[in-house]
């Protein structure tokens, strides 16, 4: 059982011991710290927007976060079941002053977090994190006296709201949607996106849409990270119901895949590579990716004559560096798209609608889209870690031994080959280092994997 104190939040396995796992005493006290950052420079009774994916331990870390905001003497505005770019969202829409997000993302049913926003509706940053975490560490907390104690109101419709506001964007084409007659196959994993994805798909006009997993029980029917060997389920059932495509999201629906009508994967590294294509057509501007991503968004991004960047991985540190370049289009190689033309945020629903808008515009199949983009292939493979693994030394060692090629040292080791690359970085959500690696034949990647890993293996 973990229990993870990052600067982006907290993260944990419900139940068992305090200080070990998620409980209800380290929720009080990360959202009691949470609490407090929102009000260091004088604001008094902020109101804070709380959402939550469908975990069946939602409802109850809900009741724990939104009653230790009380007792901090803030107001609540409970958007219940909700997603995380729809939080985001609600933020600024509700000129709230900060958010929580209460989901683990991609981790299986046993985990739960809080996922922590500023007044912009973006996470927040390391140095905030840090202060917060400070705050935790010491249990420096002052909880109101009974005439101070904040308000609880729930407000409904954010994820309506959403859809509306995804379906108004200039370079989502409706029209074009409805009239491609698409049949569609959505796996929502039993969460919150079997909500609104369905409800997307119908405000875009499209009319055939076959649900899987789409009941938001919280009660997941695979495990959620939506990789190739969680997902042959949707892609067998996109095959044989002879759908044009099927889309999978991930439990907080910021995370998404696509599937091709012949039930392979489209690739979840290839979602962001499509919808930039869409974007750098329509507007020119840099794009941005983290160093695990693949290399066909820069090659795609300059195809359209523009300049490419790359950042440390964490969405945080991906909009931190798309608003230092202006970047028109972002994201990350785990299927998250940030369009800063709606909000700086990875977002599964405005990924879908440009990602349908350019399928229907260009009267493609997905097959056929897919084969547009420069072929490369990843590997990624994970080095679980122990108490007494030194991750800094190994990766030090790691950088001094190929330091002939190109290395990349911002975000845990990147060695940069003529034909390929390996990222090796200490993942933020759970005790392993992360090992991506990516070459122009499925062999490449692997070989490189593999070198790399032998390597570690023989540091540790």
């Amino acid at each position: 059982m973990t229990l993870i104190k990052s600067i982006s939040g907290i993260r944990g396995t419900i139940g068992g011991v305090h200080g070990e796992n998620l409980t209800p005493i380290d929720m009080v006290k990360f959202t009691a710290a949470f609490a407090r950052f929102v009000c260091r420079n004088g604001k008094q009774h902020p109101h804070i927007v709380v959402g939550r994916d469908a975990r069946t331990s939602g409802f109850m870390v809900n009741q724990v976060v939104c009653g230790t905001l009380q007792a901090m003497g803030a107001h609540v505005l409970d958007i219940g079941l909700s997603t995380t770019p729809t939080v985001e969202l609600a933020v600024t829409g509700l000129k709230a002053d900060a958010g929580i997000i209460l989901t683990a993302s991609h981790n299986p049913a046993q985990w739960n977090a809080l996922k922590l926003l500023n007044e912009k509706g973006e996470f927040i940053s390391a140095s905030e994190g840090a202060w917060l975490l400070d705050v935790v560490d010491n249990e420096d907390f002052l909880f109101a006296p009974i005439d101070e104690i904040g308000s609880y109101t729930e407000v409904d419709g954010w994820m309506d709201k959403h859809v509306e506001m995804v379906l108004a964007l200039p370079l989502v084409n409706r029209e074009a949607i409805a009239n491609a007659g698409f049949k569609v196959a959505v796996d929502a994993v039993n969460s919150t996106g079997g909500i609104v994805i369905p409800r997307m798909l119908r405000a875009l006009g499209v009319e055939e849409i076959l649900e899987l997993n789409c009941e938001p029980t919280g009660r997941f029917a695979h495990t959620p990270e939506p990789l190739a060997q969680n997902l042959t389920d949707i892609c067998r059932y996109v095959r044989e119901q002879h759908c044009d495509f099927g889309v999978v999201v991930d439990p907080d629906v910021d995370r998404l895949v696509f599937v091709k009508e012949d039930g392979e994967l489209f690739g979840e590294e290839y979602t962001l590579v499509s919808v930039a294509d869409y974007i750098l057509k329509h507007t020119p501007g840099p794009a941005v990716s983290n160093l695990s991503s693949t290399r066909a968004l820069r090659d795609v991004t300059q195809k359209h004559g523009q300049v490419y960047h790359a950042s440390a991985v964490g969405e945080v540190n991906v909009v931190e560096k798309m608003k230092e370049v202006e970047a028109v289009i972002g994201g990350e190689g785990n299927g998250g798209v940030i369009y800063p033309e709606l909000h700086y945020g990875r977002d599964a629903l405005v990924g879908t609608a440009l990602f349908l808008t350019q399928l229907a515009e260009k009267k493609m199949k997905c097959s056929e889209l897919k084969a547009d983009y420069p072929a490369y292939f990843m590997s990624k493979n994970k080095i679980q870690l122990t108490l007494k693994t030194n991750v800094d030394a190994m990766l030090d060692k790691i950088a001094q031994r190929f330091k002939e090629e190109k290395v990349i040292t911002i975000d845990g080791v990147k060695i940069d080959f003529e034909e390929g690359w390996v990222h090796l970085r200490k993942s933020n959500t759970e005790p392993i280092i992360r090992v991506y690696s990516e070459g122009k034949t499925v062999s490449e990647a692997e070989r490189l994997a593999e070198m790399m890993l032998k390597v570690a293996a023989e540091m540790m």
